[in-house]
């Protein structure tokens, strides 16, 4: 190939390499020059004496992690957490996208869509706003009204046996819609003719849906699955932190919120981050192992 043929393909390229720049460099700057610091969990670091001078102190910090006495609890409420994400809220945006999908009035569809997508874009400091607005105990709105009522009335804040649900709704109800898309997008791939030889053969809309749109998305489900696995130490910090209270830190106090209050409050940088490390390494080997699954057994893999 000549060099004027390679240099046309590359100028012709130039358009695509400006839009993925952005991207490239906000995982340059806040993802892959930051593991830098990874180095700090094996220091006692002080920031006064920097990187080179701070004493090495090996594996102690990931030691003390292990004896914490909250360190069970923590994981526990980690994995529960995640498991709730991956089990109860991952298939809800797939059902979501097939919904949508069957809708044949596109105006109705639209609309459906941009309702769905909008609580996307507010904070969780808006979310759990209303959630406190609506249900809490002495003032919240709708436990007013069960109180007028002579009913009881709903501790969803301050009774742990509820939060793990709220947690899951609020999640449903601020994410799904917007999880949905890159499933709408694999279904905008699917031939329409498939669907017209269905019906042709005779298949019913559940048939069509079962043999045609959800092996459509098997591929995409799967990556999406295995991804999600890399995170499972990732709850999100400022979702739980929001709806923490004393009444409920028994099954809302996770490794994030752990890594704030030892990390920015009490300035235990080399210990949170070789806290932040385990996090990581758990995901990694997540993805490897749920990967290798997906290769056995034929599937589509991330890698």
């Amino acid at each position: 190939m000549s060099k004027r043929l390679v240099w046309r393909q590359w100028t012709r390229g130039i358009p695509l390499y400006v839009m993925i720049l952005p991207g490239l460099l906000f995982f340059l700057l806040f993802k892959y020059l930051p593991m830098a610091g990874i180095v700090i969990a094996f220091q006692q670091y002080d920031p006064f004496l920097g990187y080179q001078d701070s004493p090495w102190v090996g594996l102690l910090h990931f030691k003390n992690l292990f004896a914490e006495q909250d360190f069970l609890l923590l994981l526990k409420n980690t994995m529960i957490l995640s498991a709730f994400n991956l089990f109860l809220f991952f298939p809800i945006p797939i059902l979501l996208a097939v919904l949508l999908n069957e809708v044949r009035v596109s105006w109705f569809r639209k609309t459906m869509q941009t309702l769905v997508y909008m609580p996307h874009f507010l904070s969780w400091v808006v979310i759990v706003g209303i959630t406190v607005l609506l249900f809490a105990t002495q003032s919240g709105g709708i436990n007013q009204v069960l109180a007028n009522w002579n009913l009881p009335r709903l501790e969803l804040l301050t009774d742990m046996n509820y939060f793990r649900y709220v947690y899951l709704f609020q999640n449903i109800w601020k994410e799904a819609g917007w999880s949905a898309i890159i499933f709408l997008a694999a279904l905008a791939s699917v031939d329409p003719s498939l669907y017209e030889a269905a019906v042709v053969d005779g298949a019913g809309r559940w048939r069509q849906i079962w043999h045609i749109t959800l092996p459509a998305l098997r591929t995409t489900i799967i990556i999406l699955f295995i991804l999600r696995l890399g995170s499972v130490m990732e709850i999100g910090f400022e979702h739980l932190y929001l709806m923490q209270n004393s009444l409920n830190r028994e099954v809302s106090d996770v490794f994030d919120t752990y890594v704030y209050r030892n990390g920015v409050m009490q300035g235990e940088f080399s210990y949170t981050t070789a806290v932040g490390l385990f996090k990581s390494v758990v995901g990694l080997v997540l993805i490897i192992i749920a990967n290798f699954a997906s290769k056995k057994v034929g599937e589509e893999g991330v890698y």
